[in-house]
């Protein structure tokens, strides 16, 4: 195909729900993208991991925060705190993550998305 390709996540071509998030998916130009947007009190542990019979998530990442704020929190005990503008990279080592505050957390992911919340 050879052809420009325009989407949009308002029109995703995959939505993972679950309780306080969704993860919205874009194929594009043989890639996929995620938009990840969680409400406040969201917790990867609690509202995704619970799901899957997991205490962490050890999926790699590669986004962009575009909205609120978050921690992701190695096993190891190191702590990242992620707010609007950052890019951010979180190694395929075990991991969890919350919102902070009271506004809704937005990234974009390019990195992890085929196996994100799976």
């Amino acid at each position: 195909m050879n052809e420009a390709v325009l989407k949009r996540f308002e029109q995703p071509d995959e939505i993972r729900e679950f309780e306080l998030g969704k993860f919205e998916v874009v194929h594009l130009g043989g890639i996929a993208i995620g938009r990840a947007t969680y409400q406040p009190g969201w917790k990867w542990s609690l509202h995704v991991g619970k799901g899957l019979d997991q205490a962490y998530c050890e999926v790699e990442h590669v986004g962009m925060v575009m909205q609120g704020k978050a921690v992701a929190a190695m096993a190891d005990g190191e702590i990242i705190e992620l707010s609007p503008g950052n890019l951010f990279y979180i190694p395929a080592e075990p991991h969890d993550s919350w919102v902070l505050g009271n506004e809704p957390y937005v990234s974009l992911h390019f990195l992890g998305v085929d196996h994100y919340t799976r």
